[in-house]
């Protein structure tokens, strides 16, 4: 490609809006253009980095034995109402009618059709197990969009679902597929790790695994142990055995009577930790939610934080989110500021380590007061104990003795899912089995972020001068740039090194624009293509500068000698 004919340009400064270093990037760079918030055109260079991701993606799933196929992007939502998520995605699921006012929703996600397509198609054991994939623009209506292509309403997704006969067959499809991810993130590039993870509004009746590039820009936040290979999504994290020193412990070498104390506008852990020089670990925090139509209260030490989503969890709830103060004022002795989790009318789900605890301090249910020595044994109904808190960073590892919990930030690029019948049941996916009984289908659902993984490339490939690309994903291979396109000799070595890469199937972009050498190299540095010969001054001995934009290395050698360079790094990256 010649420079001069494509249809790009660098921008000199980033856009105000633009937060993360890979959403900067790719707009100076010329790979994407915004048309609406969370919405992106991705331009020449930008598809072509694209379309790499896309074919290692390929080339994997087709290794896994997936079979590709296209679904239509508009889906009528009598399929949400049928498999029961139509409510669930609430304003993500952009809907509209058609003239015949028939409601469709864009998809977010293909289980549905997906499911209602092998319904119709297979009937037989005989045709099981079989794995489909596709890769297809996906839509959400993001509240915020935001990071560039991190979170859009319009993006690129491969999905693939996986049909078995039982749950033996899923979990070999499972973990087939879990290896093809860890090849494909691989070959990418990319440092990551795949955690466990919650299953969210896609969810299953089984194990479930993010991919997450490792990246401070991350939205979620990563917990892994120090020895082990232990690895979860925060959301899903647990901690071994608790340490707690007996200096930062209330003394309770009795368990002592209730006492009720009065705190005036004393709301907060910090402000009771303050007033009564304590640590956290000696309060108990109880907050109030609202579970679907119910209302709940979770207790945790006030030296942790609650995890909505394993309250969820263990509710069955669909929708869970802290209660307002117009609702907690309507019920008599709870007060805001001051809640504790004793004679509440409503069920207390009581975190371990509140269980755990010979003598506590919470709030007495009652304005401006509360209450010490509160023993739960004695003092609370533990119906509801369990794991409701999230892990702090230091704790120690669920799975081996010697590890401690340490936290990194990541960006999701994957996830797999064993969905059981979750959609196979609801959408009466049937087969007939070896005895010639009617069975329910086994299902696995696994997703890539196919254009989001530009932006975790790049957080994780630049320096302070532009993209620093792996040779596997560049826009091209090799950038070819003569210092003058006046200069003869130098274009005549210029157009004969351009062709001979050709012919051995070497990307090249000849920058040709009759533009100053510092323009040239600016260009080059932001876009970031991975080998850059430079044809200068020595043209006429046939000399040119060879350097890896990665490492910044520049060496003069002769031309024979670049080019024999560049066929082996690229023979030596696929």
């Amino acid at each position: 490609m010649r420079q001069s004919t494509l249809f790009h340009n660098t921008l000199r400064e980033s856009p105000s809006d633009a937060e993360a270093v890979s959403h900067q990037l790719m707009l100076r760079a010329g790979f994407i253009r915004q048309l609406a918030a969370g919405i992106y055109t991705y331009m020449p260079l930008g598809r072509r980095v694209l379309r790499k991701v896309e074919q290692i993606v390929r080339a994997e799933m087709e290794r896994a034995g997936a079979q590709e196929l296209l679904m239509p992007a508009m889906q009528p939502t009598e399929l949400w109402k049928e498999s029961g998520r139509y409510a669930q995605y609430g304003p993500e699921l952009i809907r509209l009618r058609d003239r015949h006012d028939r409601e469709f929703a864009l998809g977010p996600t293909h289980e549905e059709v997906i499911t209602s397509l092998v319904k119709n198609e297979i009937n037989s054991y005989r045709r099981l197990p079989v794995t489909l994939y596709q890769i297809q623009t996906k839509f959400r209506d993001e509240r915020r969009p935001r990071f560039g292509l991190l979170r859009g309403r319009e993006f690129l997704m491969k999905d693939a679902y996986s049909f078995d006969i039982d749950w033996e067959g899923l979990d070999k499809s499972y973990w087939n597929m879990f290896e093809a991810y860890n090849r494909i993130f691989t070959t990418l590039g990319i440092n990551f790790r795949a955690v466990e993870a919650d299953g969210g509004t896609i969810g299953g009746e089984g194990g479930t695994h993010e991919f997450m590039a490792l990246a401070d820009v991350g939205e979620d936040t990563i917990v892994v142990c120090t020895c082990c290979d232990y690895a979860a999504n925060l959301e899903k994290a647990e901690s071994g055995a608790i340490d707690v020193e007996e200096d930062d412990m209330i003394s309770t070498d009795e368990i002592r009577d209730l006492e009720k104390f009065y705190t005036p506008d004393i709301r907060s852990i910090e402000q009771l930790g303050e007033a009564l020089q304590i640590n956290p670990i000696d309060i108990i925090k109880t907050v109030v939610f609202k579970a679907d139509d119910n209302l709940i209260a979770v207790a945790v030490r006030g030296d942790h934080e609650i995890n909505e989503i394993k309250v969820k969890n263990y509710l069955g709830a669909q929708d869970i989110s802290i209660a307002d103060s117009e609702s907690l004022a309507k019920i008599p002795g709870i007060v805001a500021g001051f809640i504790g989790p004793m004679d509440l009318p409503f069920p207390v789900l009581v975190d371990h380590t509140v269980a755990n605890m010979t003598s506590g301090i919470a709030g007495a249910n009652e304005l401006n007061y509360h209450v010490r020595n509160l023993n739960p044994i004695r003092d609370i109904e533990l119906t509801h104990v369990g794991d409701f808190r999230n892990v702090n960073e230091g704790e120690s590892c669920p799975r081996c003795t010697e590890g401690r919990l340490t936290f990194y930030r990541g960006i999701e690029l994957g996830h797999v899912f064993k969905l059981g019948t979750k959609y196979s049941e609801q959408l009466s996916a049937n087969f007939i089995d070896p005895s010639g009984k009617e069975k329910t289908l086994i299902m696995g659902c696994y997703g890539i972020g196919i254009s989001r993984i530009l932006s975790a490339v790049i957080e994780q490939h630049h320096d302070d001068k532009g993209v620093t690309w792996p040779i596997t994903l560049a826009p091209f291979h090799v950038h070819l740039i003569p210092i003058s396109i006046k200069d003869d000799k130098q274009m005549e070595l210029a157009q004969k090194l351009y062709h001979l890469l050709l012919e051995q199937g070497i990307e090249v972009l000849l920058d040709d624009r009759d533009e100053r050498p510092g323009v040239k190299f600016k260009d080059s540095d932001l876009i970031g293509i991975p080998i850059r010969i430079v044809i200068g001054k020595d043209a006429e001995q046939e000399h040119v500068e060879f350097t890896l934009r990665k490492h910044n290395m520049k060496e003069s050698v002769h031309v024979q000698e670049a080019f024999a360079r560049i066929i082996d790094l690229v023979k030596r990256s696929h």
